[in-house]
């Protein structure tokens, strides 16, 4: 390839890389939940939208609702007042907790703008409201943490930093691979931060936040002897969660005593 070739690529690789950086600052901005800076180029009435729109192929794809209306309701109940009770009542996200058939996967999980998830396999599992409550506070935690919108950003910018590196230097599998490290390591973030959170919801809705470690001990024991090691993880080991779960409730019982 000639030398005035080369140039050119690599102007443009540079081109493309410093547009992803100039994007990314412009997308700075302070979640008034969380106070955390994040990058992020959706609205909340964007995240609504995706979340109202994805939530039934969700549903299919865990086997429909659970038919049993009482779990239903329960669930609801739970949901409700975990959300009257904390910051999320003042949002303009759109809750509503489904209670899915699959009972084969033990999981939970929340889309962006406020449609939360609990199968019955880890419904079933629980052995009491604290806990129940525990799940759905760490996914109401998700949702105010804007977590998927920056998920979905930040994949973005890494995209197009690898497309920048692939034209001026062909070293597009190496950033790629960097990206997914960081963004991996940014998902075990989002799920500590969600923990917290869950932990503050659970005592401003008057539950015992010690059970959200019987939680993690149902989803440790869910995942067997050989569960993936952490830094391959989009999730923090659970014993890893557990101690900052500790933490958290010592933080936020300090500051009731104090208050």
């Amino acid at each position: 390839m000639r030398r005035g070739s080369w140039k050119i690529r690599i102007l443009l690789g540079l081109a493309i890389v410093a547009f992803a950086f100039f994007k990314k600052c412009n997308n700075q901005q302070e979640n008034p939940y969380t106070g955390r800076v994040q990058n992020i180029d959706m609205t909340t009435k964007d995240e609504i939208v995706i979340g109202l729109s994805s939530a039934p192929q969700m549903i299919q794809q865990h086997g429909g609702q659970h038919p049993n209306a009482r779990y239903q309701a329960f669930v609801d109940a739970v949901g409700k007042k975990l959300v009257e009770n904390s910051i999320a009542r003042d949002t303009p996200y759109k809750y509503e907790f489904h209670l899915l058939a699959d009972d084969r996967t033990i999981n939970a999980f929340a889309l962006p703008g406020g449609q939360i998830f609990i199968t019955y396999a880890l419904f079933s599992q629980l052995e009491n409201e604290d806990q129940l409550a525990g799940v759905l506070g760490h996914e109401i935690g998700h949702v105010l943490g804007r977590h998927s919108a920056e998920r979905i950003a930040e994949s973005n910018f890494w995209k197009t930093i690898s497309m920048g590196a692939s034209v001026g230097a062909d070293a597009g599998n190496i950033v790629n691979s960097v990206g997914q490290n960081v963004l991996l390591k940014n998902g075990r973030g989002d799920e500590l931060e969600s923990d917290e959170l869950g932990v503050l919801f659970m005592i401003r809705a008057g539950y015992n936040p010690e059970e959200m470690i019987g939680v993690m001990e149902i989803l440790k024991a869910a995942a067997g002897p050989n569960r993936v090691p952490e830094f391959q993880s989009s999730h923090p080991d659970p014993d890893n969660r557990i101690q900052k779960i500790k933490e958290a409730i010592e933080k936020y019982k300090r500051k009731k005593r104090t208050s």
